[in-house]
């Protein structure tokens, strides 16, 4: 009985292993890459063959690319690790059954760092309504032909968004919009050249594209007052009644950062207090703050009204400055007023000296004239009082006859 039974258990497993192998023959496989298929010079990547056979020798190969590279054997192992990678692992690979299977579709291996990073900017900023379009401009420092944008979601997914061919240094315009909240997150950017479509540069500095306008404005003030000293501390505080979990601080559209917020205002309102610190003339400019949730760092509140802060001269100076405002209401005076003052100030201060300085040469130009006319009367007296003066003639003296 035990060598019957022994046998028919050799036999079964043949057959389950005939079965699994003639399934493999007609199965199309799949391989993917961890933790992506864009990896940085010197990283790691690991290369999954997916099959439903549990038993299975797997081969990998490299299709396109620089170079192509000798074949992967796993003996009844779907993984291989590539790296640290090179400028020759960039290609495209796919991976088959050891026995008559058919090969998966290709995956595309992107190696980046080859060349300097792009540069990326939104136009006409980062901040976008729902339904509105924003630009994407990336540029390269060294001569590409071939720019790639990927986006970031807030779920940490990768996802390419375009492809575009330039020529020379010429940069590529993306056109994101009709914005959608899909469509919010962080952007990058990378260069490459046609002939070597597997080759990027390191990417550029990300862009955070916003969708403004999904609640109500919070507020905006500044400790103090608006209009502070230079070298006196600057604090600024966004507020709101809106349960937001964090604010957003703007200084005529670059984002100064974000603070969670803490406590609540004297009016029950959450808040954030944004110390800057010494004020100095750099402070001085317009400000505005966001709420937002941390569930959602790409769907923003309204603006807050802007905030006008002025920092004046040194706190140690008793001159008043004429090119900086001093009070509340000059600050908040809009820029085409504020320089109409300026420019009557000035004008008034030239019409001053200008009156001083005739009224010095009135006064040292009088008593000149009075000194001439006096003279002349003096000399016309002496004249009347010596009598005539004969000029030209011949004076000789009296000569004395001698007596007879």
């Amino acid at each position: 009985m035990r060598p019957t039974l022994l046998s028919l258990l050799s036999l079964g497993f043949c057959v389950s292993l005939r079965i699994w192998a003639t399934v493999g023959e007609y199965e199309k496989l799949s391989l993917s890459a961890w933790p992506s298929p864009v990896v940085p010079l010197g990283q790691t990547v690991t290369l999954q063959c997916h099959s439903r056979s549990p038993l299975k020798r797997f081969i990998l190969f490299k299709t396109d690319g620089r170079r192509g590279l000798p074949q992967f054997q796993g003996y009844y192992f779907n993984k291989f690790t590539l790296g640290p990678v090179t400028r020759e692992h960039a290609g495209s690979y796919t991976c088959s059954g050891a026995y008559r299977s058919a090969r998966s579709d290709p995956l595309q291996i992107v190696v980046t760092g080859v060349f300097t990073k792009p540069s990326i900017s939104a136009h006409p900023g980062p901040l976008v309504q729902v339904g509105e379009n924003v630009t994407l401009r990336c540029h390269s420092p060294v001569v590409c032909d071939k720019f790639i944008l990927h986006q970031e979601s807030s779920t940490g997914h990768f996802q390419r968004r375009g492809e575009m061919l330039t020529s020379g240094h010429a940069p590529a315009d993306f056109v994101i919009g009709p914005m959608t909240l899909a469509s919010a997150g962080t952007y990058r950017c990378y260069s490459s050249l046609s002939s070597s479509p597997y080759e990027w540069s390191a990417p550029s500095d990300p862009v955070d594209i916003v969708i403004t306008g999904r609640s109500k404005k919070p507020s905006l003030s500044a400790q103090g007052g608006p209009v502070v000293r230079s070298g006196e501390n600057v604090t600024l505080v966004c507020s709101s009644e809106r349960a937001f979990d964090q604010f957003h601080l703007l200084m005529e559209g670059e984002d100064l950062g974000r603070l969670l917020a803490g406590g609540r205002g004297h009016r029950g309102a959450l808040q954030a207090e944004f110390p800057l610190g010494p004020g100095i003339p750099a402070h001085s400019g317009i400000y505005r703050c966001y709420g937002s949730f941390t569930g959602s760092p790409y769907l923003w509140s309204d603006s807050s009204d802007p905030l006008f802060l002025s920092v004046t001269g040194s706190t140690t100076s008793t001159c008043p400055s004429t090119m900086e405002p001093h009070t509340t209401e000059e600050a908040w005076l809009p820029q085409g007023h504020s320089s109409q003052l300026h420019l009557l100030l000035r004008l008034s201060v030239a019409f001053i000296y200008t009156s001083i300085f005739l009224a010095v040469l009135v006064c040292h130009w009088l008593p000149i004239k009075c000194c001439h006319h006096g003279r002349r009367a003096q000399i016309r007296q002496d004249s009347e009082w010596r009598g005539p003066i004969n000029r030209g003639c011949d004076i000789r003296p009296l000569e004395l006859q001698d007596p007879l």
